[in-house]
């Protein structure tokens, strides 16, 4: 099972590349990798249906939080996964068709259909409730993106939000309800958990645990759409054909009824599942019937249908009797056969005529005869009639709620009366469907129709004749289902039948109550066909008083309104207010608490180190500087003697016998002044605007209140310590486990690896993020020569005919190639004369090499002495910027060839790969391994395989650097070239917006 995931999730990483080399053709190789986990999965038969029930995969990945893969394939899962796998294989195949050869970003759309696949697959098959839930959101968001294909499509964008904003709702609700469950359960594995589920509903955490099925059935019952949640699943129809068959018919929707149907053996007889269940799923059955019958878009028909049939669905799988379950997942399987073939008929008649109008289609059916009779097989397999699939399932639901309302219960007559009037309008839609698709209509033209290839043809015409053996021949899917009805053991008056003796599926089951209410469907459902212009004007009459789609479009208005009041109150332009209530909460909370537990201070409190008397000095340079950074009014100034604070705290920092923080404080420090000082160059050099009078006393007390209130909070949190520090075993950890005597580098790449890791991805969004709102054409890694630069190489200060800028600009680069070729830091090439500094180039030279040595250094020397990854990236960093400060862009262009956006992408990669690796040789992820050897020359050497997080580590942050001298400096650079270069009436301060300077000039 593992492996299935894995191939499914490998072969999408790489789909872009099968596409652009092989066209719409790769969808073939996409289908390939499904059908062979189909072919896999029947050859698991065997072992899933053995006398163990199920064939299981435990991987353990973090075993000191009880996480695992954990995955178990029983019966429910392994039908679940035919209907997953199968389908999923015939609607790539279809895709191959189905899309042009000149539509764009196939590659990424094939990328995430068998992705979704693979997702699903982990859905069903998961055994965790929280591995569960982590593939559960994958199809959330792989949903989002499919149906939000059509990217220049207005309506495409605005569902695929919807769909988001309303199944994350849901399953934001399902996380809490599943961490209640397995909190109560004393575990999170779902077949534990099931087998003690008796126990948890009625002992002392029942009330949590009725609880936490509701919240479960929230999620359930906003992925399967049903009401009040079911308007999204019309609105996802603005997805491509393929996505609909797949996602909204056989697979993504069926997950809150997998959900359903995984919990029903367990928690069925709790006190809010029947009414959740069976009242949210009739009215979702009679809601979705209704409104199909008022569609005149053959696929928001289908649309409409499957959510009656959702709806249907849910009452079947969570009556929780056996002869239900049964029926249920029959009907589950037969549904996804007949709704995925429709879709996919819809798919070519929009396709193959341009319209799904049924005011519009007229003699389809003598156009396609093949077609219309593939429809012809799904269309009668929804409306349940007989020889096909949707009968035989049918026909066991309704048997089971026959039983199930002849126990007395009179909700149990409601019940099975709302299902025969949603079995009424299900076949009335059914009808309508083929009329408004394949029917000659009166005084509207025959609608030119394209001859449908066989290859188009396929995919559904194989679903329909599996409809066809399905129905003729049950026995097989019997099978295949009864080990899971057998879970309900329940002999309960209510349970219509015992466990164990469920029925069986057949094509007669001889003269029934259930064949009677078929019988009268079908009559009431012709005559609704045939009386659709009365029931068409009877459904205009009745007012729309209550629309999903409309109150949720009103709900999402009233949040934005409320937003507005909220951000027009709050947002207001002014870094003065913004700071005065960010400080004010981080001292007014903290200071509560610390009065309101009246906690004594620590034992043994001092403010100077008698033996250090050296900290009264970098404490008195740390308040000087904080001082003199208020005071200052040059930004250069402040910025400077913020800076002096920062190392101040590093030599506090070394005093207190720690130099690998001091290291990293004082690179740290050294990197943020070269930014903040690259930066300030578009802003005036003089601070302005200061605020002053009473708020100047205001913003002394907030300071003075929020230093002194984070001091005092560091002290109490000291004392407040009641356990033994978890810190204190490092010691022996770093070395015994991590292998180095450098306890900070060790924990940072071994013992608490994932929080580094976590890390170093957000310093490469936080780059990223940087580049996105500095560089508007690209990520700036080409060199672009302006004029000016043209003119400092050639030694002229006249300007450049605008004609001429061109050649300049071509003669500049060949000069500058040429010059690289035999020096560098080729300033007097690339800067004019006034830029330029002699003895700054000269130490430039002299230095350069050495710190990218030291930076190696502290990078393998981390694991035993100060230093490390992050150290040593920082040095490295420095290093370039100090070649870029003596030789400008093109020397830091010509220092780093590889783009920032590569170096940050190789560090992540590299970091993976480190935990990774581990993993596939039967280790946990990030473990580390010590090798010990002996090479000539180096004599022994002890080598730690952490050093190669470290390495992702320090790649990560020479990007992020490389970025910020990119993004802050270059560009910049760029932009006062250019700026140099304009007519006078043209040029524009940097940091100005154009309206504001065009206001300026008026």
């Amino acid at each position: 099972m593992i492996t299935v995931l894995a191939v499914h999730f490998a072969v999408a990483a790489v789909a872009p590349f099968l596409f652009r080399a092989w066209g719409r053709n790769a969808f073939y190789a996409l289908a390939a990798v499904p059908g062979i986990s189909f072919l896999w999965l029947l050859f698991q038969h065997g072992a899933v249906y053995s006398d163990s029930g199920a064939a299981t995969e435990v991987f353990p990945w973090i075993p000191g939080l009880k996480l695992e893969f954990a995955f178990r394939m029983d019966a429910l899962a392994w039908v679940m996964s035919l209907l997953v796998l199968g389908v999923g294989c015939l609607v790539l195949v279809y895709c191959a068709r189905y899309f042009k050869k000149k539509d764009s970003d196939l590659g990424g759309f094939g990328s995430q259909l068998l992705a979704f696949a693979g997702a699903m697959f982990g859905l069903v098959a998961a055994d965790d409730l929280l591995l569960m839930f982590i593939f559960w959101e994958l199809t959330t968001i792989l949903s989002y993106l499919l149906i939000g294909f059509a990217r220049t499509r207005l309506a495409a964008r605005r569902s695929a939000l919807q769909a988001l904003m309303v199944t994350t709702a849901g399953g934001l609700a399902m996380l809490v309800g599943l961490v209640m469950l397995g909190s109560s359960a004393g575990t999170y594995r779902i077949s534990a958990i099931l087998g003690q589920a008796p126990e948890l509903a009625t002992g002392p955490s029942g009330a949590t645990v009725g609880a936490a099925v509701v919240l479960v059935l929230v999620g359930a019952i906003t992925k399967s759409a049903l009401v009040p949640f079911h308007f999204w699943l019309p609105g996802a129809m603005a997805a491509p054909t393929p996505v609909s068959a797949y996602l909204h018919a056989a697979a993504m929707v069926k997950a809150g009824i997998y959900v359903v149907a995984r919990l029903a053996p367990g928690f069925a007889e709790t006190a809010y599942w029947q009414p959740i269940v069976l009242g949210l799923g009739l009215a979702t059955m009679l809601v979705g019937g209704y409104r199909a019958l008022r569609q005149t878009d053959i696929k928001l028909i289908l649309a409409y249908g499957t959510v009656s049939q959702l709806g249907f669905l849910t009452m079947a799988v969570g009556l929780g009797t056996p002869d239900a379950a049964l029926a249920g997942l029959a009907l589950l399987l037969a549904h996804g056969l007949f709704k995925a073939t429709l879709f996919l008929v819809v798919g070519i008649i929009d396709h193959q005529s341009g319209t799904r109008d049924v005011r519009k289609l007229s003699g389809v059916f003598s156009s396609s005869r093949a077609l219309g009779i593939v429809a012809g097989i799904g269309a009668a397999s929804m409306a349940g009639v007989p020889l096909l699939a949707g009968f035989v399932a049918k026909e066991s639901v309704l048997e089971a709620f026959v039983h199930h309302a002849g126990n007395g219960d009179p909700w149990g007559v409601v019940v099975l009366a709302g299902i025969v009037l949603g079995s009424i309008l299900t076949f009335a839609y059914s009808a309508r469907f083929m009329w408004g698709a394949f029917a000659v209509k009166p005084g509207v033209d025959r609608t030119p129709f394209k001859a449908v290839k066989p290859s188009f043809l396929v995919a559904p015409a194989l679903l329909s004749l599996l409809t066809i053996a399905y129905g003729a021949w049950p026995a097989p899917v019997d099978g295949w289902i009864q080990p899971y009805a057998a879970l309900f053991a329940s002999t309960a008056p209510d349970a219509g039948t015992p466990a164990g003796q469920a029925g069986h599926l057949a094509l007669w089951h001889g003269l029934t109550p259930a064949l009677g209410l078929t019988a009268v469907t079908f009559a009431l459902g012709l005559a609704m066909h045939y009386g659709r212009d009365v029931v068409a004007r009877a459904q205009s009459r009745v007012p729309g008083w209550v629309d999903g789609d409309r109150m949720y479009q009103q709900t999402i208005g009233a949040l934005d309104d409320i937003a507005v009041w909220v951000t027009g109150r709050t947002q207001r332009g002014s870094l003065y207010f913004y700071l005065a209530v960010i400080l004010t909460v981080a001292f007014v909370l903290p200071l509560t608490a610390m009065v309101v537990a009246n906690k004594p201070l620590p034992e043994g409190l001092y403010f100077i180190d008698p033996n250090s008397p050296l900290q009264l000095v970098a404490g008195a340079g740390i308040v000087i500087g904080a001082l003199a950074a208020v005071k200052a009014n040059k930004r250069f100034l402040a910025v400077l003697m913020v800076s002096v604070t920062g190392y101040g705290i590093a030599l506090m920092f070394a005093l207190q016998g720690a130099p690998d923080l001091a290291l990293t404080q004082m690179l740290v420090e050294t990197i943020v002044l070269v930014a903040f000082v690259l930066a300030m160059r578009s802003l005036p050099a003089e601070l302005r605007d200061r605020t002053g009078g009473k708020y100047r006393v205001v913003r002394v007390i907030i300071g003075l209140a929020f230093g002194a209130t984070m001091i005092f909070a560091a002290i109490y949190a000291m004392g407040a310590r009641v356990a033994t520090p978890v810190s204190l075993e490092f010691p022996r950890l770093a070395y015994e486990g991590g292998g180095g005597l450098n306890i900070v580098n060790v924990t940072l790449v071994d013992i608490r690896v994932w929080d580094t890791f976590g890390e170093i991805a957000v310093l490469a969004l936080a780059a990223t993020g940087v580049a996105s709102l500095i560089f508007v054409r690209s990520r700036g890694d080409g060199i672009r020569v302006s004029s000016a630069i043209a003119e400092g190489a050639v030694g002229r200060r006249t300007r450049v005919d605008p004609g001429s800028r061109d050649a300049a600009t071509l003669a500049i680069s060949r000069k500058f190639a040429a010059s690289t070729r035999d020096a560098w830091i080729v300033a007097g090439r690339t800067l004019a004369p006034e830029r330029r500094s002699i003895i700054f180039e000269v130490v430039t030279r002299l230095i350069f090499h050495s710190m990218i040595i030291f930076s190696l250094y502290l990078l393998l020397a981390g694991h035993n002495f100060p230093g490390g990854g992050f150290a040593g990236g920082l040095a490295a960093g420095l290093a370039l910027a100090i070649r870029y400060l003596a030789g400008g862009r093109f020397e830091l262009r010509e220092a780093t060839p590889i783009s920032a956006g590569t170096l940050l992408g190789i560090g992540l990669a590299t970091a993976a790969a480190s935990g990774v690796v581990p993993l596939l040789l039967g280790g946990q992820v990030f473990q580390t391994a010590i090798i010990e050897l002996w090479l000539p020359v180096f004599g022994d050497i002890k080598f730690v395989t952490s050093t190669i997080f470290d390495i992702g580590v320090y790649t990560v942050v020479i990007g992020l650097v490389l970025d910020v001298l990119r993004s802050l400096g270059a560009e910049i650079d760029e932009h006062f070239e250019e700026q140099a270069t304009a007519p006078a009436g043209e040029q524009e301060p940097l940091g100005v917006p154009a309206e504001t300077s065009a206001k300026g000039k008026a």
